[in-house]
């Protein structure tokens, strides 16, 4: 799973946020990694140098292997608590959409393609 890290002009110590934010979204995604080829991780302060309650925003997308991206949006006091936000908030959507796929897979009525069933034991 490959990690981006794109931060606004607006937001300092750019290296050391980035090896943090690395970690926090590596470890958020651990269980589900095998199905994410790539995530994006955008942070930006929506104010600038003003300090406005929940000005920090953090927008993470998931490329998942044959779905189209996922994406959400975490507004907090901290870019440290929007970026947990975001990647909680990401985890538990995959999750989610994993498993609605799993379970229609597994409740499909319809016959399997030619070729794709499993062959008789001999």
């Amino acid at each position: 799973m490959q990690v981006q890290i794109n931060i606004d002009h607006n937001i300092e110590n750019h290296k050391e946020l980035a090896v943090h934010i690395s970690g926090v979204v590596e470890s958020a995604l651990n269980q589900i990694s095998d199905h994410i080829t790539r995530v994006e991780v955008h942070l930006s302060d929506e104010n600038g140098p003003k300090n406005r309650q929940n000005d920090e925003r953090c927008m993470i997308e998931a490329r998942i292997e044959g779905l189209q991206p996922i994406a959400v949006t975490y507004h907090a006091a901290t870019l440290e608590q929007a970026v947990d936000g975001a990647a909680d908030k990401l985890t538990r959507l995959i999750e989610s959409t994993l498993g609605r796929l799993h379970d229609q897979k597994r409740h499909r009525t319809d016959p399997p393609p030619p070729g794709s069933e499993f062959p008789e034991p001999s």
